[in-house]
């Protein structure tokens, strides 16, 4: 078996005196897609938000190709690796569909400063609305400039929160196959937060199950059928 990119090991998270994730454990290795899953409410997004570096964590260890980063903040994450798509997308409204992109330059040493060429291969709506308003694009569109922009930063750990959410039938396809492209590559992990459980199980190597800020079912797909992963999201 690959050695784990990401490994959490008893992971704890609180806001104010709640606690949020109870004990998490998770892995997810390059060329893989790690779905996790759960109704609302239950730590999805704040899981995320931990591993993406934009919420401390309380307790537990987060490994990240080899090395410890529990207490890193974000900019450091980024730096090191991790991309986060978060729900709701946040893109800049009034900057352009290129200003934003150029956004995730930030984390990158400035030889690195370029848009690559397989970013328009993978969205090729973007080439044509370069100059357009992030606020003027659709909610699909929207959700293509995120994930791109995140690719910009070369990640090795990919984080995408939702990305089907709100979003029409035709680009959820095409982002369920951007997402299996990016997988089949074999240059990243992703961490994907879905409750589109046809799309999940159809993309997902690994799933875990949250419920009240514990995981309740983890494992390889060849370990969990579609039946068994609709049953436990549903409790």
């Amino acid at each position: 078996m690959a050695d784990n990119l990401l490994t959490l090991s008893d992971l704890t998270l609180h806001y104010g005196s709640s606690q949020i994730l109870n004990g998490i454990d998770l892995t997810a290795q390059i060329g893989e897609v790690t779905c996790v899953m759960g109704t609302n409410g239950v730590g999805k997004t704040s899981l995320l938000k931990a591993m993406s570096g934009t919420h401390p964590i309380s307790g537990g260890s987060y490994v990240l190709d080899g090395q410890s980063i529990t207490r890193a903040q974000a900019h450091v994450l980024a730096k090191r690796g991790v991309a986060y798509v978060p729900q709701g997308r946040e893109i800049f409204p009034f900057l352009t569909v290129q200003e934003n992109l150029e956004t995730g330059f930030a984390c990158l040493d400035r030889g690195e400063r370029e848009i690559p060429s397989e970013i328009f291969e993978l969205f090729p709506i973007l080439k044509q609305f370069l100059s357009r308003r992030g606020g003027d694009l659709s909610g699909g569109q929207q959700q293509q400039l995120a994930i791109a922009r995140a690719l910009i930063t070369r990640p090795k750990l990919l984080l995408l929160d939702e990305p089907t959410e709100g979003i029409q039938p035709n680009i959820i396809t095409h982002i369920g196959e951007v997402i299996g492209e990016l997988r089949q590559q074999g240059q990243m992990a992703i961490v994907l937060v879905e409750q589109y459980l046809d799309f999940a199980y159809g993309l997902g190597d690994r799933f875990a199950v949250l419920e009240r800020g514990r995981c309740i079912l983890q494992g390889a797909k060849s370990e969990i059928s579609s039946d068994q992963l609709q049953q436990a999201v549903s409790i």
